[in-house]
């Protein structure tokens, strides 16, 4: 059974930082890129990083680029997200993304940039 699940959400003031972490199970981690996505109330979700299989590849959303890094732990099984700077308009749930059979979603943390 494919499981993922996301922890360290939370609330932070303007220019803070969080990392996100996602516990990934259920399948061969090492053979997939995984990803992170965003959804802010009212908006469709969103890509904001991805990392190739092995790691040697990263892409961060135009929006974020400089600010969050994505990483993984292939022994561990988990993709971590650290975000700095974090602004207002980083509010949403986000969710860890693994393209095994037909997709998979965690459920979720929810991140609130608030002073």
């Amino acid at each position: 059974q494919v499981q993922l699940v996301e922890s360290g959400g939370g609330l932070v003031q303007p220019g803070g930082f969080l990392r996100l972490s996602c516990a990934a199970s259920g399948f061969t981690f090492t053979s997939y890129a995984m990803s992170w996505y965003r959804q802010a109330p009212g908006k469709e979700r969103e890509l904001v990083a991805r990392i190739s299989d092995l790691g040697g590849i990263t892409n961060c959303a135009d929006s974020v680029k400089g600010r969050f890094t994505i990483s993984r732990d292939n022994v561990k099984k988990t993709v971590s997200l650290r975000m700095d700077s974090l602004k207002p308009e980083d509010t949403a749930v986000y969710y860890c993304y693994a393209p095994v059979r037909a997709g998979a979603w965690g459920q979720g943390t929810q991140v609130t940039v608030s002073s």
